[in-house]
């Protein structure tokens, strides 16, 4: 039997176990994957601690898990142009990355010269990041604030922006402002005094993508003029202050990996610096990636 990480019921890292699942075939539409790389993202674990049932109604028995990259194993009878063997990267529907295999409803070929851990740090934070910016509908000559600019979707934000003839503030930890500077961004410190700094580089902003959920949503509605061009990812409490919440649905952003990998394979689109794990050790990824101990994006590596 094929085997995957899961999840034997909502708590800490611990409860996500190793363990024999069934196999499953593809629908006609569907494809197949053998894993050979899956990210890990905060939303995973939010999922495996139960704080987002409303969103993601899962139960005991659940894979985790929604970006992978890997190999074609089995093709769905209405499928056209893909074969077993292909090269895929995949941002799943539902979820089900965590496994030796996942099945898939939409994918784009990976590129010979994206490694499989690139491929599957990809998909989540291009989705995100290009739904986003269509959401706030920045266009050339504006200037976006993006608080976490230096995270996995800010760092690809920040990039897709300034490419499109933005100039990007990158609010991001001290550690990180060469790296903002090297994306292409002003970089700013995050903390008390935020619109100061900020104010500092252009005295108001026309949109902020928050990606962070560090509390800087107050500011960021001062500096912007008010809540509408102000969005955010990762805030919980953002609905308190009027500021929109991005939810990633199937319409947000279909075209995200098409767009954004050819210029990983491309070398024109940097992603935040990985850590890779076995697949077996996506306990140990979940306490890492909880723990602050960490600052680069989880990847677990199959076979």
């Amino acid at each position: 039997m094929p085997k995957a990480v899961v999840l034997s019921q909502f708590g800490p890292p611990e409860v996500l176990v190793w363990t024999d699942v069934p196999t499953f075939e593809p629908g006609p539409e569907q494809l197949r994957i053998r894993v050979k790389a899956a990210g890990v993202s905060p939303t995973d674990a939010k999922i495996r601690r139960g704080d987002v049932t409303a969103a993601f109604p899962v139960a005991a028995g659940a894979v985790l898990g929604f970006e992978v990259s890997g190999v074609v194993d089995a093709v769905g009878s209405s499928v056209a142009g893909v074969r077993e063997g292909d090269a895929v990267i995949c941002l799943l529907g539902g979820l089900g990355g965590y496994g030796e295999f996942a099945i898939a409803s939409s994918w784009t070929p990976k590129p010979e010269d994206v490694s499989w851990s690139d491929a599957a740090a990809l998909p989540s934070s291009a989705e995100a990041a290009v739904g986003i910016l269509k959401q706030l509908e920045v266009t050339s000559g504006e200037t976006l604030l993006i608080l976490g600019a230096a995270g996995s979707v800010g760092t690809v934000a920040t990039q897709l922006a300034v490419a499109d003839g933005l100039m990007v503030i990158g609010a991001a930890s001290p550690r990180d402002h060469e790296f903002v500077r090297d994306l292409g961004g002003v970089p700013v410190s995050y903390g008390a005094g935020l619109a100061d700094r900020v104010r500092e580089v252009s005295p108001s902003v026309d949109a902020v993508l928050d990606a962070s959920g560090m509390g800087g949503l107050p500011d960021a509605i001062a500096l912007a003029g008010g809540p509408k061009r102000v969005m955010t990812l990762a805030d919980p409490h953002a609905s308190e202050i009027g500021v929109a919440f991005s939810v990633g649905t199937p319409d947000r952003a279909p075209e995200a990996l098409d767009r954004t990998m050819p210029l990983l394979a491309d070398g024109a689109l940097r992603l935040r610096q990985q850590r890779t794990l076995p697949l077996t050790d996506a306990a140990e990824a979940h306490r890492l990636l909880e723990s602050g101990e960490i600052h680069e994006k989880l990847v677990l590596l199959g076979e």
